[in-house]
């Protein structure tokens, strides 16, 4: 699912259960697409705010049952069958427009079919501006997609019945979609290509998720191939030879930008991983789907690895890219890579945190008749780089499915400890909870600390270390990376 049809970021656009839950009696909790989000949950319904007080009253133990609900039968939240409160037509100058209930504070705007469509998200930002400009009382705040506008309002001040005629109306205030033309900057960022960052990232992947999935052990690698690419030379110049047209900012957090390339031809689609990683190292770069996004901290992910770039997100001072709000990009940024050496990176991301990061820019417009023009120019080269592609693409579902990817499980059957025999007089350093052994922080034999590291465990996307429980000497380490541990295992001895 999602907005385009290609990015979780946007899963909440798509998602609409229109449900009800029978808590106690025959009283109904209504039920309504969530608010904007990334993740790998499927999320298809959210609580009226004036039931959520229902769930506080559930313990484990209880159950909870969805059924269908209609306005008929909730009339004070005035739910509609698939959310929908009004839809127009397309017409020569505009795709058709979905209006749809979100929940019961939130409206949906989604225009045309389930594709990426720069127009259609050029669009959207009309749309959005000309509502700012009226500035209507009652809106908390509006979300863009790629191809929709979630609005949040205040039911009590602007009812969702008056914003969407209100809506309605403004279409006639939004530009024919091939006049659109958006400010549009070109701001070259620094890559560290395959940057050591992300290979650690997939070490730790392979070491504590999967050694055997396909995009494993080189990322690049996997791109070259699900895109039918000749050598991983052509992965890097079709990278540093697009411009990444930003549609999105904020992909999950601090400014992370969800952009595309203009051309299609630089276009490069791929999975995401399965399941995700645990760890990514901040500003890291990676493609998932035809979108490639700038990761705006460290935490888990799923994007295939292209290599890091400098911060696009400052927590501090201002300066540079910085000097308006303290992320670095706008809507419609064209992104634009140079190449730099990972440890020059280093240096440029210290400046960068310390407020002097400055990176050129240019200001210009993008105009979408022009880019139109283009890809009629460029529509044969365009269109056999699309089915050498798709070639590739069904080509690595093959193998996939001969290799039995389709069939395995994510969640494989715990296996059981195997007990273990603690030298007289020594001290047991047992796992704390599930987990995956990431990494060995000592070596038996050595002498520890009080609260120096053993080993490092990874669990629910997180790194721990398990602390020497006493100074004394380790004795023992009754496990290795990547295997799984249960509570209470014994995971090494020390003695005192």
């Amino acid at each position: 699912g999602g907005d385009a049809g290609l990015h979780p970021s946007n899963i909440h656009d798509n998602a609409y259960a229109i449900g009800a839950l029978d808590f106690t009696g025959d009283t109904p909790i209504i039920l309504g697409p969530d608010g904007p989000s990334l993740g790998g949950f499927v999320c298809p319904a959210v609580v009226a705010s004036s039931e959520l007080w229902k769930l506080g009253q559930l313990r484990p133990g209880d159950t909870v049952r969805f059924v269908p609900v209609g306005e008929a039968h909730a009339p004070a939240a005035r739910t509609f069958d698939n959310g929908i409160l009004q839809q127009l037509d397309a017409t020569d100058d505009r795709p058709s427009v979905t209006y749809r209930r979100a929940g019961d504070e939130n409206l949906l705007v989604e225009y045309g079919p389930l594709e990426l469509d720069l127009g259609l998200r050029m669009r959207i930002h009309a749309l959005q501006t000309a509502l700012a400009e009226h500035a209507p009382r009652g809106i908390i705040d509006v979300t863009p997609g790629i191809r929709s506008l979630q609005i949040h309002t205040d039911p009590d001040v602007l009812s969702p019945r008056k914003l969407c005629e209100m809506l309605a109306e403004l279409e006639a205030e939004v530009p024919a979609t091939n006049e659109l033309v958006v400010p549009s900057r070109t701001v070259r960022l620094p890559l560290s290509w395959d940057d050591p960052a992300t290979r650690l990232a997939i070490e730790r992947y392979m070491a504590g998720v999967r050694d055997d999935a396909p995009w494993c052990p080189w990322n690049i690698e996997f791109i070259r191939r699900i895109n039918g690419l000749d050598s991983v030379d052509d992965v890097y110049k079709t990278v540093f030879d697009a411009s990444y047209l930003v549609l999105g900012l904020g992909d999950v957090y601090l400014g992370a930008p969800v952009a595309t390339p203009l051309d299609p031809r630089h276009r490069l689609v791929t999975t995401k991983y399965n399941p995700a990683r645990t760890w990514t190292a901040e500003n890291s770069v990676g493609i998932g789907g035809a979108y490639l996004c700038i990761y705006g901290m460290e935490g888990p992910g799923g994007y295939q690895f292209v290599g890091r770039t400098v911060q696009i997100w400052n927590r501090f001072r201002r300066g540079g890219l910085f000097q308006d709000n303290p992320w670095a990009l706008r809507f419609f940024d064209r992104i634009e890579w140079y190449p730099v050496t990972a440890d020059e990176l280093l240096e440029l991301r210290a400046e960068t945190d310390a407020g002097r990061g400055d990176f050129e820019t240019k200001e210009g417009t993008f105009s979408l008749a022009e880019y139109n023009a283009f890809l009629r120019d460029n529509s044969d080269s365009i269109a056999e780089f699309r089915t050498k592609q798709s070639a590739a693409f069904e080509a690595e579902k093959r193998r996939w499915a001969a290799a039995g990817e389709f069939d395995r499980r994510d969640d494989p059957e715990p296996v059981a400890a195997e007990s273990v025999s603690i030298p007289e007089g020594a001290i047991p350093v047992t796992a704390p909870f599930t987990a995956t052994v990431w990494q060995l922080n000592a070596s038996v034999g050595v002498a520890l600390d009080e609260g120096d590291p053993i080993l490092s465990l990874e669990a629910m996307k997180m790194e721990s270390r398990v602390p020497a429980p006493v100074a004394g000497k380790l004795l023992e380490i009754y496990v290795k990376p990547g295997e799984q541990v249960a509570p209470g295992q014994v995971l090494a001895a020390v003695r005192a």
